[in-house]
């Protein structure tokens, strides 16, 4: 058993920069544990790559339970998602400010936001032209800086880094003799006594092992695994972990809760000629709003082929234009199935479950739908496929909604940031209740942002660094 001043738990993109910042000092001893595999990742994934997670059913989502993959492995879903680089609108972070996690503004955060690529040199395609300008001619004005804090309209989406946490973060930080990365480490519990976080119980090769944190334990396992692992370890709501038969270390009724993800759908179309795949780099994206008097709610890009419901693609050329609501209302939870660590956790969305979701998902195919119908795609157009022209009415379209929709695999809110009953951990991430353990993920934002959650996480654990080394 060793002891170490930092145990990172995690490597996903929050694990993988909070080691790096943190092993920047030589004087401090840093573990950074992952359940995955050290393979160089990229982000086509791969079955050893993927927890292979689904949702309960949803009830409404047509009763299906959706797949939900989540990266496993170094890197986590960075090294398995599409590295799109898009910060949301700065109302997105005031909304945090607002719910109790004070001093987390967009202004705030500003320092801690990676460069990202501004995507000038990135290759583009003639098909994500045509839909630019499609979108514009919808009416959706060009906006030249998708990652300013005025993000509506069409952009160009930055390129990201276009290489995952564990590239561009980790991989520098390797050779430092000060940071030991274990792989194929599965934390099963975290070890606490008498009110404080002592260290990581982990498996590796069938045994158990246990490290010490001399200063601290940072967990960063993500929406999903983070409340997971503090509910094996006794921290949540006292009446489920009871159900279970697990000990109750501390009552937070928030663990799990709050889960919501940005719900998806597509209208999909036939095309008059082959679609090739896109290059990768930058691609063009719309953000406009529902209501003309709320901030920014909808989100659309175009997929070079036509998807059809649940994201299967169609077997003939095609293309979709995908639309997603990144305010919504429902909120989900996260669950044990029991107290056996290596059981698969219960994940529930609750999509569209309240039916302000459903009507605003309604007013985004509409808007799909007229950029689908531009003049700018007309060379290119067929038919539409899904949901075909003669579904018009809102009670048909909220029912395709409903039929289609599908997880944008942007999970969190699950141990909330704030200063009420409700929250999981305080403004400086540290858990309620719980002395020397943190939280530094897309699980700790109280409410999901206008854009895809990469640079966010990446934010939240920049910023985690210097709260824990004390320049924050």
């Amino acid at each position: 058993m060793r002891s170490f001043d930092y145990i990172v738990v995690g490597a996903g993109t929050a694990g993988c920069v909070l080691a790096a910042r943190l092993s920047q000092d030589a004087g401090v001893r840093v573990l950074l544990l992952e359940a995955g595999t050290a393979f160089p990742p990229t982000t086509s994934g791969g079955a050893d790559a993927d927890w292979h997670y689904a949702t309960v059913p949803q009830a409404n989502a047509d009763r299906e339970a959706l797949p939900y993959p989540r990266g496993k492995v170094l890197g986590g879903s960075s090294g398995t998602n599409g590295l799109m680089h898009i910060r949301g609108d700065a109302a997105s972070y005031d909304a945090w400010a607002d719910a109790g996690a004070l001093g987390w503004t967009y202004e705030s955060l500003l320092p801690f936001f990676d460069g990202g690529d501004d995507g000038n040199a990135a290759p583009t395609d003639p098909l994500w032209e045509a839909f630019y300008a499609a979108s514009v001619e919808a009416g959706h004005p060009p906006n030249p800086d998708g990652n300013g804090p005025d993000v509506e309209g069409t952009a160009w989406d930055d390129a990201g880094p276009g290489h995952s946490a564990a590239e561009t973060y980790l991989g520098p930080a390797n050779e430092r003799e000060n940071l030991t990365v274990m792989t194929d480490a599965d934390a099963v519990r975290l070890v606490v006594e008498a009110g404080t976080c002592r260290g990581v119980a982990y498996r590796v090769d069938g045994h158990t092992g246990v490290s010490w944190a001399d200063r601290e334990v940072l967990l960063t396992a993500g929406a999903i695994g983070s409340p997971q692992l503090l509910m094996l370890s006794g921290i949540g709501p006292g009446e489920h972990l009871r159900e279970l038969g697990l000990p109750v270390v501390a009552d937070l009724p928030g663990v799990g809760a709050n889960l919501h993800d940005h719900p998806k759908s597509q209208v999909a179309y036939a095309a008059r000629h082959t679609v090739r795949d896109a290059p990768a780099g930058r691609r063009p994206r719309v953000l406009t709003r529902a209501d003309p008097a709320a901030p920014p709610d909808l989100h659309m890009v175009f997929v070079e082929l036509p998807v059809h419901p649940r994201w299967a693609p169609g077997t003939e050329d095609g293309y979709s234009v995908v639309f997603a609501l990144t305010r919504p209302e429902s909120r989900g939870t996260v669950r044990l199935s029991g107290p056996d660590p290596f059981a698969p956790p219960l994940i529930d969305p609750a999509f569209l479950t309240d039916e302000r979701d459903v009507d605003r998902m309604v007013t985004g195919l509409r808007m799909a739908r007229e950029i689908g119908a531009a003049a700018a795609l007309a060379g290119v157009r067929d038919e539409e496929e899904f949901p075909g022209v003669g579904a018009a009415s809102s009670t048909v379209l909220a029912q395709y909604v409903r039929d289609t929709v599908t997880p944008y695999f942007h999970p969190v809110g699950t141990c909330r940031m704030g200063i009420d009953g409700a929250a999981v951990v305080d403004p400086e991430l540290r858990v309620h209740a719980i002395a020397g353990l943190r939280v530094a993920d897309s699980s700790v934002m109280p409410s999901i942002v206008s854009g895809n959650t990469h640079a966010p996480t990446v934010a939240i654990a920049e910023r985690a660094a210097s709260l824990v080394s004390g320049s924050g």
